[in-house]
């Protein structure tokens, strides 16, 4: 068996809170209760690898505070955590993106994992001045992301494409290790662009067999291009040492979810182009009826949070089941969060993570800080 991996979720998307945070694809962020702070952030991101989890995504979206500026200030207060920076191809040239890349992964010592999102909502992109529709966008990440991973391999690029022309074009600074390319999207032009360049395969939770899908989708173009993908879930979680205090905590968290608020959510995220989004909605349905989609899977985030909607609940055994569940059927990576953010980091650490590696799927990662990562306290005041 695999080992498993397991990565966090830093909430730049208007802050953390007790409560399910809405918004995002294209509908306003909720109050939260904590904002989005580099000192919050920083309490997260160290729990998180002193947890064992390899990494912590960061959305992107004019929802959200910026991903690459939020992870290199908070690489410098953390040391081992990696970073999965949620980017958006085509905001920036090829050649600007990938001397960025290779800045944050040679300054953090190795620590950046990139997210590339194409964009489902086109109002949205229209704010940052992109006005290309859905299958153009597509379009232009394939030939961006071909002219950045040839520009990390040293190769001297001369490129001529329908969105992109670059000449004699060679990075000073290449990226080491060479950042690995997480990569989402249920429609036929998304399938295509993962197969050809994704190191991950990132799928929001839907029910296991759904996933599987997915993964023998995937998994037969990226075949076809003579290349193998990884697989990762994003997920929620809500784990306790029972059963019924994990449900009683989704139950308090849909109590407090008025018919209001998910009439204007569903309302918003109806509008959306991604098809991952239109599949979410249909998980949930718009009712906080029948929201147990699958033995522990739960749809209730989604009725007002955009992107993933689907949390685990159960006990701590409950939860590694449904994780196993997944690993059945090819995920070895889980992209994780809770509500809040800190608490609900160390209640799956503590609980879930040694629950998996008593079953020899789960080991924590070396705790050794990368060379060049920001020294410790303890190291700042032995040196001082």
């Amino acid at each position: 068996m695999s080992a498993l991996k397991f990565h966090w979720f830093l909430p730049t998307n208007g802050g953390d809170g007790r409560q399910v945070v809405g918004g995002g694809h294209g509908v306003e962020v909720g109050a939260a209760g904590r904002p989005a702070s580099v000192a919050y952030l920083g309490q997260i991101a160290r729990s998180a690898e002193q947890l064992g989890f390899e990494a912590a995504l960061t959305p992107t979206g004019a929802w959200c505070e910026d991903a690459w500026l939020s992870t290199a200030m908070l690489s410098q207060v953390s040391e081992r955590l990696k970073f999965l920076v949620a980017y958006r191809p085509g905001l920036t040239a090829p050649f600007l993106s990938a001397q960025m890349a290779g800045t944050f992964q040679n300054l953090s010592g190795g620590r950046l994992l990139l997210n590339v999102v194409t964009g489902g909502e086109s109002h949205e992109q229209r704010m940052f001045g992109d006005f290309l529709d859905k299958d153009g966008r597509y379009a232009r990440c394939d030939e961006f992301l071909e002219i950045v991973r040839r520009l990390w391999t040293g190769e001297t690029v001369d490129f001529e494409g329908e969105h992109y022309r670059v000449e004699d074009a060679v990075l000073a600074q290449r990226p080491d290790p060479v950042p690995e390319i997480y990569f989402g999207g249920s429609s036929p032009a998304a399938g295509r662009v993962a197969a050809r360049h994704a190191d991950v395969y990132l799928t929001w939770g839907e029910p296991p067999a759904a996933v599987a899908e997915k993964v023998e989708w995937i998994r037969g173009l990226a075949a076809a291009e003579g290349r193998e993908v990884r697989f990762g879930v994003r997920l929620h979680t809500i784990a306790r040492d029972t059963s019924e205090e994990a449900w009683a905590e989704a139950d308090r968290l849909l109590a407090a979810i008025s018919p209001e608020e998910i009439a204007r959510v569903q309302a918003g995220l109806r509008r959306s182009e991604s098809e991952g989004q239109r599949r979410m909605l249909a998980l949930n349905g718009g009712s906080k009826d029948g929201l147990e989609i699958h033995p522990h899977l739960w749809a209730g985030v989604g009725l007002v949070r955009g992107g993933a909607g689907t949390a685990m609940v159960g006990s701590h055994a409950e939860v590694a089941d449904l994780v196993e569940e997944y690993a059945a059927v090819g995920v070895s990576e889980f992209v994780l969060s809770g509500y809040p953010h800190l608490e609900e980091a160390y209640r799956f650490g503590e609980g879930v993570l040694p629950e998996l590696t008593a079953r020899g799927r789960w080991q924590p990662p070396a705790s050794t800080p990368h060379p060049t990562a920001a020294p410790s306290r303890a190291a700042r005041k032995a040196a001082s």
